[in-house]
């Protein structure tokens, strides 16, 4: 049973991103802030859920949280500034979209840039030990597979409906007979 605080009789905001290992799209954060009380018997680490598990969760944590933001940095982005500060920065985003300032940010991970007058805690797959953490992969990963299918249908080539971005064969060898598109991250070494 995953935790529901880290630090209690305050509102935590758990955050986590998906996306940094992709070739392609952007890499997506969310920001969750779950009731104090909160428990849910299938909430846990988005990779540990399956693709019907994590949509009927979507459902409920956007229903039960007493916040929740989901925020992109582009591709482009990512070649300008690097893939962890654009994983830091997604995460600030995903914080200043909250409509709940939170008192105290739970991240996953071993690093993180600090936001400005909010302490936080990193907690090493934090995911798959509080809630909040869980419940912000479960939105990152569903909006952010929603958004590589979507792509994909533009460009079918790639596989992205089914690698969502990642770095498979297929993947690879589309990059080598079609060439990269505007949504690859040119800085990654793509083939």
């Amino acid at each position: 049973m995953l935790k529901p605080c880290y630090t209690a009789n305050c509102i935590e905001a758990g955050l986590d991103e998906v996306g940094r290992g992709c070739l392609a799209g952007p890499v997506v954060a969310a920001a969750v802030i779950l009731p104090p009380d909160y428990a849910h018997p299938v909430l846990n680490d988005s990779k540990q859920l399956t693709k019907a598990q994590r949509d009927s969760l979507r459902t409920d944590i956007v229903r039960d949280a007493l916040a929740w933001a989901v925020a992109e940095v582009s591709a482009e982005e990512i070649d300008r500034i690097n893939i962890l500060n654009a994983s830091f920065l997604a995460m600030h985003r995903a914080v200043d979209a909250l409509n709940l300032r939170p008192e105290h940010l739970l991240v996953d991970g071993n690093r993180f840039v600090p936001y400005p007058m909010v302490p936080h805690t990193c907690v090493v797959k934090g995911d798959a030990k509080f809630l909040s953490i869980a419940a912000a992969s479960v939105l990152a990963k569903c909006y952010r597979d929603e958004l590589m299918e979507t792509l994909g249908r533009e460009f079918p080539h790639y596989g992205w409906a089914q690698n969502v971005g990642y770095p498979t064969p297929v993947h690879r060898q589309a990059i080598r007979e079609h060439g990269p598109c505007r949504w690859h991250r040119m800085s990654f070494r793509l083939v």
